[in-house]
């Protein structure tokens, strides 16, 4: 009985196992699976403000074209300079120059001709307007004067590669002449001008002018004279031997009087912006001239209206040489020469008797008497000036040919005398080299 009664509660828990499992199962399959979260969504971020445009920035120099120079000429006899164009703000060309005592070209032409040759005598690296270039470019990249370091006194630089000479006089000029503002083109071609008297006046002396251009503006002015002798005037006075205060009272030297003049002429500009008190070409508008001034205008005038002359092959300065012994004719001859620019500019030939009279001016008043014989009809003076001006045309005394040994020339209209002994006289003169006071 008992054993009856536990078969039929197995049974019994059996039936519920089996129950239980298969409504677990079922539930199992038909249950639907929670559906995941949906991930969250971030509120989109606001969209970043533009940037403000930049301000332009403002210009830093006023455009136009700006100049400055040294104020006097330093023992090398050049005066630097430095001209500057601005565009937009910025510094676009920059030339570093100089101009000479002696007026005509400027030093970057004297330099370019082969005539300054700072690596032939001074052993640099490379010729000075090349280094000048070098300079330049640098202010054109930094746009500032102030933006360089100098290593000595002198005023050399590390900054600028293959640069040797001393720039502090670019940059500061550079500064100074923006800080001045512009000064615009002027009127005048660039280069060199020269004019020089017709004549010998009884004084002697034979002035002359020598300007030079740069930016269309009279940079350089010399006005000076020659005698016979080929002395010039401004150099004979230095050294002590015009004394025009010893002798006339003067209030100034020569020189010194001609040198305000022409500081006049750079301050003014203007051939015209000059008075006269009398005929004689004085005037009250220059402080410390007593002078006439006169000449120095209309000379500069006829330079300026004659044009830019070139570069001539020859030194500056006067040249003389002489015969050593008198003639059988009782004269011994002799021939100056001047150069301006490396170009003749003034020739005389002529000859002194043992009286130390001058043979052109004998001839001249008559004393002579060529023309009674003469084939031509011309005076030895007349002739003398042909010959000189033949050589004032060439600018070389190889430039002759002759037609017989006695030295006379078809070459030259209004000359029949012999040549020989000028041009001689003139290789003589030039070998001499420039004359020392």
């Amino acid at each position: 009985m008992r054993k009856n009664v536990l078969a039929v509660l197995a049974a019994v828990v059996l039936i519920s196992l089996f129950v239980f499992t298969g409504c677990s199962k079922s539930e199992a399959k038909t249950a639907t699976p929670a559906p995941a979260a949906a991930p969250a969504v971030a509120a989109p971020a606001p969209a970043p403000a533009p940037a403000p445009a930049p301000a332009p920035a403002a210009a830093k120099y006023a455009d136009g074209i700006y100049f400055a120079a040294d104020d006097a000429f330093a023992s090398s006899g050049w005066k630097e300079t430095v001209t500057l164009t601005v565009s937009g703000g910025k510094i676009v060309e920059a030339d570093w120059n100089a101009v000479n005592i002696s007026g005509g070209a400027d030093k970057k032409t004297y330099d370019k001709a082969g005539k300054y040759n700072m690596v032939k005598f001074g052993k640099a690296q490379a010729e000075w307007y090349q280094q000048a270039e070098k300079a330049e470019a640098h202010l054109l990249k930094t746009q500032d004067p102030a933006a360089i370091s100098y290593k000595d006194s002198e005023g050399h630089t590390d900054d600028i590669a293959g640069v040797s000479v001393h720039v502090d006089a670019f940059f500061e000029l550079a500064a100074k002449a923006l800080a001045a503002g512009p000064v615009g083109r002027g009127p005048y071609a660039d280069g060199a001008y020269f004019a020089i008297d017709e004549a010998y006046p009884s004084s002697g002396w034979k002035e002359y002018v020598s300007l030079t251009v740069l930016n269309g503006r009279i940079a350089a002015v010399n006005w000076s004279a020659v005698n016979r002798n080929g002395d010039d005037k401004k150099a004979y006075d230095k050294a002590g031997k015009y004394n025009m205060v010893k002798f006339g009272k003067a209030q100034d030297e020569w020189y010194v009087q001609a040198q305000k003049t022409e500081e006049y002429l750079l301050k003014t500009q203007d051939l015209n912006a000059i008075t006269y008190k009398d005929d004689a070409g004085h005037t009250d508008d220059i402080a410390g001239v007593s002078v006439h001034v006169n000449s120095l205008f209309d000379l500069a005038k006829k330079a300026l209206d004659n044009g830019p002359v070139g570069l001539g092959p020859f030194s500056n300065g006067g040249y003389y040489a002489t015969e050593e012994a008198f003639g059988s004719s009782g004269w011994k001859g002799f021939v100056s020469l001047f150069v301006n620019n490396g170009n003749l500019v003034n020739v005389y030939w002529s000859a002194v008797d043992k009286d130390n009279r001058d043979k052109q001016t004998v001839a001249a008043e008559g004393g002579y008497g060529m023309i009674k014989t003469s084939k031509i009809g011309k005076e030895w003076n007349e002739q003398a000036v042909a010959v000189q001006n033949h050589l004032l045309s060439t600018q070389d005394p190889k430039k002759i040919t002759y037609k017989d040994d006695a030295g006379h020339t078809d070459d030259i209209a209004g000359a029949s005398v012999h040549v020989n002994d000028f041009y001689a006289l003139v290789e003589k003169a030039l070998a001499n080299g420039v004359k020392k006071y």
